[in-house]
């Protein structure tokens, strides 16, 4: 069993000053301890703030350009160190080796190339505009941030919050969940090979009752950027309120997917599969699936189809099947939910309670299908973070876009119809941070996030670069002499 109780604190690997004891990291294929990591205390994070407290006017004031060029590094590091990551997802959160290799791990040099691509279109200093010669705009870092990410996609949200953060010129703390940390741990010696200054980044573990309120209170922390549960996103808000931070928040979401009778033979099918990818454990999932009257029955048997082909396994094998969910705690929770549907009337047409045959060990979920949902159903309301699907059924664009619309969440919407005009219609009124439709990926660099109780601040590409800066506005520049 791997033992890591060090955090990396100002550019070295330390022991814990006051932690609040040890944590097992639990492989949920095999329901046993596969590491044991340290929970960091009060102690610990002041230290890993005032080391970056330290570094802050320093890589404040490095020139962007070198700032890039220490994320290129991090990049070749990465790419070095690819399958350390993978191995490391795979174990601590339950995806499966392949898809840890094709999916997860790839999420950072994803992003970080994005990044790298949206730097020459950030302005560092440049005029207010030709009425004004003598106003300048500047850019500049929003200071020390906590960095708190989930443990579902781990790489893609680290990377998203520490690239743009280092090339804004920030200084960090990054939190990870301690559900899944090793991978957190990977990175930190990726970051540490590359050159990063002492100081800049940080990493302390613990769970988000400790460190992750230490964090969102701590008056040394200028800015909170926090993924995860709407739950403890507004706990986050309320703690920071106390010391004004700007939080940055990519909360849970529960997205519709808009089925017209006139989508493509592979809609339904495609739907289905992006439900249950990753064991449904991804905030933009498309957990509810509208269908048209006219192909509804068809839909549902469609799903049923792909509920039924789709292998549930271990995450240690080979091959494309799901894997178990993260933990116990997630493992009961979505049981629950299931069976909530079946009491209030949904009809069960794949899947259902406890796991699949075969599997007597570990926290595997039976990739399920509901039919005859409404919008009211417990089912249809909670993000169940499982391979859970509901299919309700809609007559006209009208109702479809009412029923989509009536949810807290506004994170991802899903639209499938050949006709562009009620594509376009539906995209501009559909409330969420991001629309896709007729399962056109979203393109390198476009922004993610969401509205309502889904959070506010956009991750990737130029978006996500400015959320790390403040801007300053300046009268009377001076003509500086040329040298």
């Amino acid at each position: 069993m791997l033992v890591r109780h060090e955090f990396y604190i100002g550019g070295a690997w330390v022991a814990p000053r006051d932690g609040r004891g040890t944590a097992d990291v639990i492989d949920p294929s095999t329901e046993e301890s596969c590491a044991e990591i340290a929970l960091g205390g009060q102690g610990d994070t002041d230290a890993a703030v005032a080391a970056a407290r330290a570094a802050l006017p320093g890589w404040m004031a490095t020139p962007p350009a070198e700032r890039l060029a220490l994320v290129r590094r991090i990049l070749a590091v990465y790419e070095r160190r690819s399958e350390d990551m993978s191995r490391a997802i795979s174990l601590e959160m339950g995806a499966p080796i392949d898809m840890a290799r094709e999916q997860q791990t790839p999420c950072g040099p994803w992003h970080i190339g994005n990044f790298i691509r949206a730097f020459d279109q950030i302005a560092w200093e440049a005029p207010l505009g030709a009425h004004a010669p003598e106003d300048r705009i500047i850019r500049e870092a929003t200071g020390v941030c906590a960095l708190i990410t989930p443990w579902n996609w781990p790489m893609n949200q680290i990377a998203l919050k520490t690239i743009p953060a280092l090339i804004a010129g920030c200084t960090m703390v990054l939190k990870p969940s301690e559900v899944a940390p090793l991978s957190g741990l990977v990175y930190a010696e990726i970051l540490h090979e590359a050159g990063v200054p002492a100081g800049v980044f940080n990493l302390v573990n613990g769970d988000g009752a400790g460190v992750g309120t230490d964090l969102a209170t701590h008056p040394g922390v200028d800015m909170v950027s926090f993924t995860g549960s709407t739950r403890a996103g507004i706990a986050i808000s309320r703690n920071a309120a106390e010391t004004l931070k700007r939080v940055h928040l990519e909360l849970g979401g529960k997205g519709a997917n808009l089925v017209f009778a006139d989508a493509d033979d592979k809609a339904v099918a495609r739907g289905v599969r992006h439900c249950f990818n990753n064991s449904g454990q991804s905030c933009n999932a498309p957990t509810r699936m509208l269908v048209q009257r006219p192909v509804y029955d068809r839909a549902v048997a469609t799903a049923r189809e792909v509920a039924e082909a789709t292998r549930v396994g271990s995450a240690h094998e080979a091959g494309r099947h799901i894997g178990p969910v993260v933990s116990r705690v997630q493992f009961d929770r979505i049981q629950r939910l299931i069976e909530a549907g079946i009491a209030e009337g949904a009809r069960l047409m794949a899947g259902g309670p406890g796991r699949p045959e075969g599997l007597n060990r570990g926290y595997f979920v039976r990739p399920t299908v509901f039919a005859d949902a409404s919008n009211d159903m417990t089912i249809a309301r909670e993000e169940i973070f499982g391979p859970v699907l509901s299919i309700i059924p809609f007559e006209t664009e009208e109702e479809a876009l009412a029923i989509a619309n009536d949810t807290p969440y506004g994170l991802t919407n899903y639209v499938q119809s050949a006709d562009p005009a009620r594509r376009n219609r539906l995209a501009r009124r559909l409330r969420s941070g991001m629309v896709e439709m007729n399962g056109r990926s979203r393109g390198a660099g476009s922004p993610f996030g969401g509205m309502k109780m889904s959070g506010h601040g956009r991750e990737g590409g130029v978006w996500g670069i400015e959320d790390f800066l403040e801007v300053k506005a300046v009268s009377g520049w001076g003509q500086e002499a040329a040298e």
